[in-house]
């Protein structure tokens, strides 16, 4: 059977003939656009007509990509706020215990003619970010000084001390780790009351008690709190866990490694605590001081 198209519908050249003519045209296109660039206004021209397009088509993935962003941002700051009221809650019953012990021993420095103590304020604050040195163990905060943030003051979390505001801006605050080389903090043994000085360690994430005599009583799992005789860190709160005691590797001294129990590397609320610092008494002058001091007394009674 014949199923070739009636004569009245042959007109113009065959399906191969037109096949073959675009195939040269296209390639030829091709060629020319690639070497002199030729058709980039014409795609520049197409691509800005059919822009609006393609926002519309854009529309519905945007909406339900807002849609996800929004519903994850309302569940992070749920879960922060009951991180906050959390915090707030474990240094609130912290604080008292500290306050109640500030007015019993209050009534003793009254009846010894001691100065009072004023009672532990607080403002909670939030980590923004890491400072970029390596070399130091550092976190920058959200409050500053129009918050009542202070160089000096002892940051913790639910767990145990933090670190010290090291620098102070009006909105901002650099908190200096426990585990920084350079930051010391007294303790004692819960256990048996034995005075340290605890600092970082060169063991990241650990600190260390240095200039430990090789006898003393010190066990590991023994839990290290700050004693509270700089008059900057309150008596009692938790500094470390003792994990490894080594006797007779340095000398006369103990290498006595300690692992902080605050979260340095994972707390993201922290409470800095509003330690009034005016009642520290102020360090004891140089020799040389004292000496000139010493002379133009006698030279005034002479």
């Amino acid at each position: 059977m014949d199923r070739s198209p009636p004569p009245f519908f042959k007109q113009g050249p065959s399906s191969n003939a037109r096949l073959a003519f675009f195939a040269l045209l296209g390639i030829s296109l091709l060629v020319i656009d690639s070497r002199t660039g030729l058709l980039n206004a014409m795609r520049q021209g197409i691509g800005t007509v059919l822009y609006p397009l393609q926002r519309t088509l854009l529309v519905p993935r945007d909406a339900v990509s807002m849609s996800t962003d929004y519903l994850t941002e309302i569940h992070r700051l749920r879960a922060e706020n009951t991180e906050l009221k959390r915090v707030e809650t474990a240094n609130a019953r912290q604080l008292l215990q500290v306050e109640q012990l500030a007015q019993e021993n209050r009534q003793l420095r009254d009846l010894m003619g001691a100065r009072d103590r004023t009672a532990v304020k607080s403002v909670v604050a939030e980590v923004l970010y890491d400072t970029r040195d390596p070399f130091s163990r550092k976190l920058v905060l959200d409050k500053g000084l129009q918050q009542g943030v202070g160089i000096g003051q002892p940051v913790v979390d639910p767990q145990g001390v933090v670190g010290q505001i090291t620098r102070v801006f009006p909105l901002s605050a650099e908190l200096t780790l426990v585990t920084d080389r350079n930051m010391t903090i007294p303790v004692q043994v819960q256990r048996n009351g034995l005075r340290a000085i605890a600092s970082g360690g060169p063991d990241p994430g650990r600190m260390e008690l240095r200039y430990i005599s090789v006898n003393a009583d010190l066990k590991e799992g023994d839990t290290v709190v700050t004693s509270g005789l700089d008059s900057l860190y309150p008596a009692g709160l938790p500094v470390g866990r003792i994990v490894t005691v080594e006797r007779g590797r340095t000398g006369n001294f103990a290498r006595v490694v300690v692992e902080p129990v605050a979260g340095v590397d994972r707390s993201r609320l922290l409470l800095v605590l509003r330690v009034d610092r005016t009642g520290i008494p102020p360090p004891p002058p140089p020799a040389d001081a004292a000496e000139t001091v010493r002379g133009k007394r006698v030279a005034r009674r002479d």
